[in-house]
């Protein structure tokens, strides 16, 4: 019965017999749930693009998160220090080459980096604190910030997607576009958790000073206002953009 009413269907639009409303409104769900991107402008096709250098970069630094946190939690710092560095290494790279390679910034990116480096400083934090370099009620502002901007960013993509309503609809960029735009005080944040995780992992590997661990104590306060600052601007709906 399904078959003859889709096969009906065909039949009816490859001889003009519907209606031409009918025949525009079908037209325009198909150019929505796949707009044609060899259509666009050269400079606009990598926007869609899921296989591009930065985004593999990405994808690198998810699978080697398991095993940093393993290396923290068994007390091999030294390892985990350098793992760790070349992990906020590879973030830079990614970073510029998304900026200046042409076809290499996609809407994919701006959603798996600012994902990437959350899950890498979310499981550092929980390791550390397992470990006793990092204290507990820091390390809870900052999941808890997270979660609550993982929730926002998928309830914001729901808000921003035109219908029909699928799965397939909801993780297609090329449908109702959007764009995480990190604010200047999330990048700042971002910027004082990475120090603040590379410091009281490189403490225990060099033996810091007293003076030091009470320097890192003071950016382990800092952290936590701008941890609060910048979740309260994303939850304001500033760093997300329908495109």
């Amino acid at each position: 019965m399904i078959a003859s009413t889709t096969m009906l269907w065909g039949v009816l639009r490859s001889h003009r017999i519907l209606p031409r409303h009918l025949m525009l409104s079908s037209r325009r769900f198909q150019e929505e749930k796949a707009p044609k991107v060899k259509s666009l402008p050269p400079e606009e096709r990598g926007r869609y693009k899921v296989a591009t250098i930065p985004n593999a970069i990405c994808a690198g630094r998810i699978a080697a998160t398991p095993l940093i946190g393993y290396l923290v939690v068994q007390h091999h710092f030294t390892p985990a220090f350098a793992l760790f560095t070349v992990a906020g290494a590879s973030d830079l790279l990614d970073g510029w080459i998304a900026r200046n390679v042409p076809g290499q910034k996609s809407l994919l990116g701006s959603v798996l980096d600012p994902v990437a480096d959350k899950l890498l400083i979310s499981t550092m934090f929980i390791t550390m604190t397992h470990a006793g370099l990092i204290p507990l009620p820091l390390t809870s502002i900052v999941i808890l910030r997270d979660v609550c901007l993982i929730a926002g960013g998928f309830y914001k993509r729901y808000q921003v997607m035109s219908p029909p309503y699928s799965l397939n609809r909801f993780f297609n960029p090329q449908v109702s576009s959007m764009q995480v735009v990190p604010t200047m005080m999330s990048k700042i944040n971002t910027v004082l958790q990475l120090s603040l995780v590379a410091l009281a992992l490189a403490s225990p590997v060099f033996d810091f000073s007293v003076a030091a661990n009470e320097a890192i104590f003071a950016l382990g306060c800092a952290t936590a206002v701008t941890t609060v600052y910048s979740g309260l601007q994303y939850a304001s709906g500033k760093a997300i953009k329908k495109l």
